[in-house]
């Protein structure tokens, strides 16, 4: 059995765990666009006060931070500083067939503290209670990624 084959439950779990991760980044700039559009401003660059179909009526206030739009546009930008290293990791992780109970774990359980993270964060949440769920996902990857290390070299 190939390691990146649909029979194999540890790569089944990395096709199931990146999927949600991938539907969660995309997911986060469509909210980012909605409460640009619900605000009607928080926009980021010059050139989005052109006129158009959705802004025929530009005005320079509408380049301002919004902490409404801003929030999500930080979390989107998190999400695409961490999760990336997560659907690397896990590549290499399944490559070299780790027991199923341990990449169910390290998995889901790097689904689990991204999730709990956007939570805290989009609830504005400190930062110690933040910076715990990135640390818990951030050590998930680093273990998945020596794993496969380990077991190649």
């Amino acid at each position: 059995m190939s390691a990146y084959s649909i029979e194999n439950p540890v790569f089944v779990t990395w096709i199931i765990a990146t999927a949600l991760t991938v539907l969660k980044v995309m997911g986060q700039g469509w909210m980012t666009v909605y409460r640009m559009m619900k605000v009607g401003g928080g926009y980021a660059a010059p050139e989005d006060l052109r006129p158009g179909l959705l802004n025929t009526a530009p005005d320079p206030k509408q380049l301002e931070i919004n902490d409404y739009v801003d929030r999500s546009r930080r979390m989107h930008r998190n999400d695409l500083e961490n999760i990336p290293a997560f659907w690397a990791a896990g590549l290499v992780f399944v490559a070299v067939a780790p027991p199923l109970w341990l990449a169910q774990v390290l998995m889901y359980g790097f689904l689990a503290a991204r999730a709990a993270h956007a939570v805290a964060y989009a609830t504005a949440q400190s930062h110690e209670l933040r910076a715990t769920f990135y640390t818990v996902g951030s050590l998930i990857v680093v273990t998945m990624a020596l794993y496969a290390l380990a077991a190649a070299v």
